[in-house]
């Protein structure tokens, strides 16, 4: 006895190539938003706006500004707790910028390291 696939699967060839044709367009649009979001500047700050941090969607840190009034020699650590807690928000939103808009074009897809373009 064969088995039936039900209808509307199967058809050979032209499924699987209508099937490369989307895989081949999530991974262009994939690819030009990655460029997109590369680009793109995230800014965070801390201690109401004591530090702010800009980084890149790159993830690399582009620019830190420091209050004078929050640089306190007595305090060293105040400050580096601020600069380190501006940085990692910063970090977070581009995450999860790239995140949100990889999962749109993806539907939702679990396409992991290799479907983000190796970004995360």
């Amino acid at each position: 006895m064969k088995a039936r696939l039900p209808q509307g699967y199967g058809g050979g060839a032209g499924n699987i190539q209508q099937l490369a044709r989307q895989a081949q367009k999530m991974q262009d649009d994939m690819a030009a938003a990655t460029e997109e979001l590369n680009a793109k500047e995230y800014e965070a700050s801390a201690g109401g706006n004591a530090v702010k941090v800009t980084v890149t969607g790159q993830l690399e840190v582009k620019a830190i500004e420091i209050e004078p009034e929050v640089v306190d020699p007595e305090d060293v650590e105040m400050l580096s707790d601020l600069v380190m807690a501006a940085v990692n928000e910063a970090l977070r939103a581009a995450n999860k910028d790239k995140e949100e808009t990889m999962e749109k074009i993806s539907g939702g897809l679990n396409l992991g390291a290799m479907g983000m373009g190796g970004l995360f």
